[in-house]
């Protein structure tokens, strides 16, 4: 993904804190830090229509109904680490996404290859027969 479309999805992103689950006692029950990371995809600049088709399919399943892409990350302690690790873990999604796979060259199996799956079908089908009941 260039740089510069990864600084303008960042300016997009919208952040929401709430508390932390799981252990830690009193600093997990007064501090904020986990992080909601929320990327509206259908309403963002930084991306060419293209772009926002192949997304769309690509990232069906974790966009909602809005086509809002939301990230959870409360890994670790502290807020600012979670932000890190919720950017990091988007841009991976978006960059895997917008991967354009090269097309397929269309191969032929080679005359050695066809002749010995043939050899290998026949052999097959010769150990078959001699299973059956000898007829006089």
């Amino acid at each position: 993904m260039r740089e510069s479309l990864w600084q303008s999805i960042l300016n997009e992103l919208e952040y929401r804190y709430s508390r932390s689950s799981g252990p830690g006692g009193q600093h997990v029950n007064r501090t904020e830090s986990k992080v909601d990371v929320r990327w509206d995809l259908e309403n963002s600049h930084a991306v060419s229509e293209s772009q926002k088709m192949r997304l769309r399919d690509k990232l069906a399943t974790r966009l909602n109904k809005e086509g809002i892409l939301v990230l959870s990350c409360d890994e670790y302690r502290y807020r600012a680490r979670n932000i890190e690790e919720s950017q990091k873990r988007l841009k991976e999604i978006l960059t895997q996404a917008l991967k354009v796979p090269k097309p397929r060259k269309k191969t032929k199996p080679s005359k050695s290859a066809v002749k010995k799956r043939l050899e290998g079908k026949k052999q097959r089908g010769d150990l078959k027969k001699t299973r059956s009941k000898v007829k006089y």
